[in-house]
């Protein structure tokens, strides 16, 4: 407890410059007596703080100090900082308040050198709501239920325990613990409508690392050997670390992907610029599909 007290003391010295000890033990509903032992346990943590008597009194921290001397490095606070910022666009009030804060007591309220967003071009408000409902559900570890539109076009209401928030490619999903299919689930949140956080609360805890976990979604990953043509150059660099380079300017990739519906919808976005040569099963699913979808044009 007086741990956070001394955390707090240093946060508003910083922040007002000044101010007394009676106003300090109101705030903290404390004796003036045990402010006057804090400001003697900040003096000997080698914080430079001091107090002043009289009118206009009162206590104040050194004008040229951080808090960064005494707790973190330079690149730890900046670690710190751009992780905040690049989060900014999904939850904007509490980021910009623990930005302030923070760059507050690191005393670089002008560091600003990355800036990241990853909200969508539309539909920004509706995402950012569903986001931080999830974050309050996980946090709380309370259960949630929604509307969910499967990668076939299906709805259905799911019931989920929600264990950690993803972004993974270009959107975010949320994975958990599905309580219909009694198995661990990775639902997007473009896909998600009508969220309710319930009162109903778990105990289940989120792995450290959702895809080195044994689960299912390693299990139903599939490894599909494509050729793109030259025209593809500029997503050849931009999404494989490994390709090989033909003599006619054409490309030779591996990924892994999920199986689904997703595997095609990804394919899809390379046009007529992509054939996939491995596996057998993929090559010929993705030909019976544009089959299909051919003749809807005779």
């Amino acid at each position: 407890m007086q741990i956070n007290r001394l955390f707090e003391i240093i946060y508003l010295l910083l922040n007002k410059k000044s101010i007394t000890a009676g106003e300090l033990a109101e705030h903290f509903e404390v004796s003036r007596r045990t402010i006057y032992r804090d400001v003697e346990t900040l003096s000997s943590a080698a914080i430079p703080v001091y107090m002043r008597k009289g009118k206009g009194g009162g206590i104040s921290l050194l004008p040229d100090f951080i808090l960064n001397k005494t707790v973190l490095t330079e690149a730890e606070q900046a670690d710190i900082l751009s992780s905040i910022r690049a989060v900014n666009a999904v939850s904007l009030a509490e980021t910009d308040t623990a930005l302030h804060k923070l760059s507050s007591l690191f005393g670089e309220p002008g560091a600003d050198w990355i800036e990241v967003d990853f909200s969508p071009w539309a539909n920004v408000e509706e995402e950012t709501a569903v986001f931080n409902a999830l974050k309050s559900a996980i946090l709380g570890k309370c259960l949630v239920q929604f509307t969910y539109a499967s990668g076939r076009g299906e709805t259905a209401s799911r019931t989920v325990e929600p264990l950690k928030l993803y972004f993974k490619g270009q959107g975010w999903y949320v994975y958990g613990f599905c309580t219909a299919k009694e198995d661990f689930r990775l639902f997007k949140l473009r896909r998600i409508k009508h969220l309710t956080v319930l009162k109903e609360t778990f105990t289940r805890s989120a792995p450290r690392k959702i895809f080195k976990e044994e689960n299912r979604l390693q299990d139903d990953a599939v490894t599909i050997t494509l050729k793109l043509s030259k025209e593809m150059a500029f997503r050849v660099y931009d999404e494989f670390e490994q390709f090989e380079p033909l003599a006619d300017g054409s490309f030779i990739v591996k990924l892994t992907l999920p199986r689904g519906e997703g595997v095609f919808h990804y394919l899809a976005t390379f046009g007529d610029t992509c054939e996939v040569l491995e596996p057998l099963d993929i090559r010929l699913e993705v030909k019976d599909k544009l089959q299909k979808n051919l003749n809807r044009y005779l």
